[in-house]
């Protein structure tokens, strides 16, 4: 059984200070950084949010849209971001004290003006894939531990679609956190995330 790790977007952005700043966000790094040089992980893939600008999904390319709104883009509910990991921007960059020389992969998203991504694996229609199952299946890979930002989006939709690819999956806690637009989103995405077979620690 090969295991991988995958890091979910942890960039600027979504960082203490950043254009979509994660509460508390800065507290999965130490533990993120624990796992990636434990030796436990065959492989080690990170997710990179990679908006070209005017991005559809954020608030800005809309007359009069609010962040933290829902609305409706292109047939899928949407809720409008600010403007956050644009391209070539540091907002964009890999925190630094990831060491790159150990991570075996990065896989951008995002990259289609059109539909957002907050799964590593599948854009949000499920219309275009990362090539990320296919990089982990040619490794051999079964197993994987997600962990990164935030629990209620990228790191909930990463760990769903690779329960729906067919690895056995486990969340790590302690190394990630939620945006928490609502109250409970958290809690409630933890709960989907168990219902779906992953492992919650």
């Amino acid at each position: 059984m090969r295991h991988a790790l995958l890091l979910v977007d942890l960039q600027h952005d979504f960082l203490p200070g950043g254009a979509l700043a994660v509460a508390d966000g800065d507290a999965v790094l130490a533990p993120a950084l624990r796992h990636i040089e434990s030796g436990r992980y065959d492989v080690i893939v990170a997710t990179q949010d990679w908006h070209p600008p005017g991005h559809e999904s954020f608030a800005s390319a809309h007359a009069g849209g609010e962040v933290g709104t829902l609305t409706e883009l292109h047939g899928l509910p949407q809720v409008l971001w600010p403007d956050h990991c644009v391209q070539g921007s540091r907002g964009a960059e890999l925190h630094p004290s990831l060491p790159l020389d150990r991570i075996d992969a990065i896989f951008q998203k995002g990259t289609d003006p059109t539909v957002d991504s907050y799964s590593g694996f599948f854009d949000n229609g499920r219309r275009h894939d990362t090539g990320l199952s296919a990089f982990l299946r040619d490794r051999q890979v079964t197993r994987v531990t997600v962990l990164g930002l935030a629990t209620d989006y990228c790191v909930k939709w990463t760990a769903l679609d690779a329960r729906s690819e067919g690895f056995d999956v486990r969340l790590l806690t302690e190394a990630s956190r939620g945006v928490e637009l609502n109250p409970g989103d958290v809690e409630r995405a933890l709960g989907e995330l168990r219902a779906a077979g992953v492992e919650v620690v």
